[in-house]
């Protein structure tokens, strides 16, 4: 019978499930075989493979290399590490496109991929979208290429470790303490702050897919506690974070202060409109509106965009945008650099405008417009009808007369301020996230939310 994917783990940009339930090794085989057959349809040969730190990720990069190697597909083979590296690695090696195994943020018995096609091929870029649906069509089918491609391991761990440090330009040496939660990046983490002018300290390097510390996800302000107290501690001048697969940065100042990403995107683009004046920047519509009138007031072009890591870096190749981020930390800097998500390298780009600006990290975050808003509150619903519940709401809303920006869920605008409901894609919950300008403002905002999904029959707290 022909491999059919679980329709659940078929996200907007990537594809996600629990291991050994929805997701298994056999879906990894199918799924090398169908990404295989679109490369080489396409007309490209090589493709790169990594692997995150999750207990099952071995065994399911295997299965990948086994399927596209069944399609003629020849395999870069980049190890155990972060997304980014496998990013990279495409670049460097110039491959067709890349697939990276991992469960990102997700808890440990969930896993992944994230897959990508060279830019120069027809149909080139992230896959997501109806790309993913093609990629399953193709295994339903079994209608996959045959041949038998080879398979090369290739180390470029110093290579990308190399490039992150020429970007560093710095003439104050900083204190900093890095979390690596367990995650993937701990060995490139631990290699690169050797060698970082500075003190440097490092917490979790050792990978390990149970996290035993804390959940890597540096979005969530529980998961910030031990680097909190580290900074605390040792009087760093600002902690970083990283999520499990290092697409993603978390930040605190010197006072322990949680920098959300919409603030972090606030000093990259201060740096960038400096030097670029004009320049077209993206943020996703869970950001803030200061961050939006912020990149105009510099004259910057901004843009709101949709949230997911693929659905930016499409846009940022249409628009030409120099650089793109999301409130969950994902930095897309196509200045200077490749147009991915990249927190290794959005760390060393926040050091070097820290140190060149004189001013710490805490000072820029003190500059900043002072709202009234929440963090991203994830509300867990049945996987199934959470675009249902979306849908509903926005239906009610629209006959309501209400200002509705439709072009992710429904972002709010009152006159309060905003508030922002939408499915994730990555798991089975809500987002929601509103902004005000004080927080008697922010009350009505948050029970404006509530009452909705009251309706819908879901009870949630957004405190």
């Amino acid at each position: 019978m022909a491999p059919i994917f679980n329709p659940e783990i078929l996200r907007e940009y990537d594809i996600r499930g629990t291991v050994d339930e929805n997701l298994c090794v056999a879906d990894a085989l199918a799924l090398g075989q169908a990404f295989g057959t679109m490369v080489r349809r396409a007309g490209g040969k090589r493709v790169v493979v990594g692997y995150d730190g999750r207990l099952h990720s071995p065994k399911l990069e295997t299965a990948l290399v086994e399927g596209l190697r069944a399609t003629d597909t020849d395999v870069l083979r980049i190890g155990l590490g972060p997304t980014p590296l496998l990013y990279f690695a495409m670049h460097y090696a110039r491959a067709d496109g890349g697939i990276m195994v991992t469960g990102s943020h997700n808890p440990p018995d969930q896993n992944g991929f994230k897959m990508l096609m060279a830019t120069q091929l027809p149909g080139g870029g992230p896959i997501y979208g109806d790309a993913i649906k093609r990629l399953a069509a193709l295994a339903a089918q079994h209608d996959f290429a045959v041949g038998n491609g080879a398979a090369d391991n290739i180390d470029i761990g110093d290579v990308y470790v190399d490039r992150l440090l020429a970007e560093y330009n710095a003439s104050r040496p900083l204190k900093v303490v890095w979390d690596c939660g367990n995650g993937a990046a701990g060995a490139l983490i631990d290699a690169l702050t050797k060698r970082l002018p500075g003190e440097h300290i490092v917490l979790f390097s050792d990978i390990d897919g149970t996290f035993p510390n804390h959940h890597p996800d540096p979005t969530v302000a529980e998961n910030l506690q031990d680097l909190r107290k580290c900074v605390d501690e040792h009087r760093a001048d600002l902690g970083i974070g990283f999520d499990g697969d290092a697409d993603r940065i978390g930040a605190i100042d010197q006072h322990g202060r949680i920098v959300a990403g919409d603030q972090l995107l606030a000093i990259y683009a201060s740096e960038i409109l400096e030097n670029h004046k004009g320049a077209t920047i993206i943020a996703d519509v869970k950001s803030s509106q200061a961050l939006f009138d912020r990149i105009a007031a510099l004259g910057g072009v901004p843009i709101m965009w949709k949230t997911g890591h693929s659905l930016i870096k499409a846009k940022m190749t249409e628009t030409g945008a120099l650089l793109a981020g999301e409130m969950s930390g994902h930095m897309f800097f196509a200045d200077r650099y490749y147009g991915y998500d990249d927190a290794l390298y959005a760390a060393i780009r926040l050091l070097s405008i820290l140190s060149a600006s004189g001013k710490s990290l805490a000072m820029w975050r003190d500059a900043m417009p002072a709202l009234a808003n929440t963090p991203e509150c994830r509300i867990p619903v049945d996987e199934a009808r959470k675009f249902q519940i979306i849908d509903e709401i926005k239906n009610r809303l629209c006959k309501m007369g209400a200002n509705v920006n439709g072009i992710d869920g429904m972002r709010v605008t009152t006159k309060d301020g905003w508030w922002l409901l939408r499915a994730s894609n990555t798991q089975a919950a809500l987002i929601a996230r509103a902004e005000a300008k004080n927080e008697a403002a922010l009350a009505r905002l948050k029970t404006e939310i509530t009452d909705h999904l009251e309706e819908c029959g879901i009870t949630a707290s957004m405190s």
